[in-house]
């Protein structure tokens, strides 16, 4: 098992990515902390893993509040002993509207959720990490995170703030054997897209628009997660890997 003896978190662990990551994970041999701020969702989450015979809390947690974050860190260390792994995938989209119609409370929400969440993991993670002898840290931006596309601004910036936090904390903690990377999906088979299908003009259009011709699935992803956070790739950090299809490239 790829992932035996460790300790991971995994924010927005309720459903989609974050669920199927978390049972991957589990599979792998990792204990996990199942952090969500829907506790029914992350809930069903542990009762999965534990149904598999894994090893699996639920922290209920807002990834936009510093004391949050640091009760994360705190159950999952005093519960489990240490921390290996952090998934920063907890995200948000906004509404699709011209950047002056976005409303301003919208945008410091995707900015909270997607950027400074992800900062917040890193800053309470790093010292438990290097607790541990090192570790790996795994940031969710976007294929939206490397291309511009109308009327997505603030994912659009939140997301490619992913990319340029995950190179900066690499090369920060390089030095203390703690890998940082990022994953960028594409369009996903995920809640997140759910207003996409419902739009007979636009859904055929998005759900080829890539060099595979189809949107991704969950578990695709989270192969691309449980590879990054493995010793397989213990010279990689500071990368954004692209799981979306040829996507960036269509």
């Amino acid at each position: 098992m790829k992932l035996a003896g460790k300790t991971a978190i995994i924010t927005g662990g309720g459903g989609g990515i974050g669920r199927s990551t978390a049972v991957r994970f589990a599979k792998e041999g990792a204990r996990v902390a199942v952090a969500d701020i829907d506790a029914a969702i992350g809930e069903e989450t542990v009762s999965l893993i534990k149904r598999d015979g894994g090893e699996a809390i639920f922290i209920k947690t807002d990834v936009t509040d510093s004391d949050g974050i640091r009760a994360l860190i705190d159950t999952t260390t005093s519960t489990f002993g240490a921390l290996h792994i952090l998934f920063n995938n907890a995200g948000v989209g906004n509404s699709e509207v011209r950047s002056v119609d976005l409303a301003e409370d919208e945008w410091d929400r995707v900015i909270d959720i997607n950027l400074k969440g992800v900062f917040l993991g890193i800053k309470y993670a790093i010292p438990e990490l290097i607790k541990a002898g090192g570790g790996a840290i795994i940031n969710t931006s976007s294929l939206l995170g490397l291309k511009g596309q109308k009327y997505v601004s603030a994912y659009n910036a939140s997301k490619a703030g992913v990319v340029m936090l995950t190179q900066n904390a690499a090369l920060e903690y390089g030095k203390h054997n703690i890998r940082v990377n990022a994953i960028a999906p594409g369009v996903i088979d995920t809640p997140i897209i759910e207003h996409w299908k419902q739009n007979e003009r636009k859904w055929p259009i998005i759900s080829r628009a890539n060099a595979l011709g189809r949107i991704g699935t969950p578990d695709e992803v989270a192969n691309a997660v449980v590879f990054l956070a493995s010793d397989e790739a213990s010279f990689i950090t500071g990368a954004t890997l692209s799981v979306d299809g040829g996507g960036l490239t269509f």
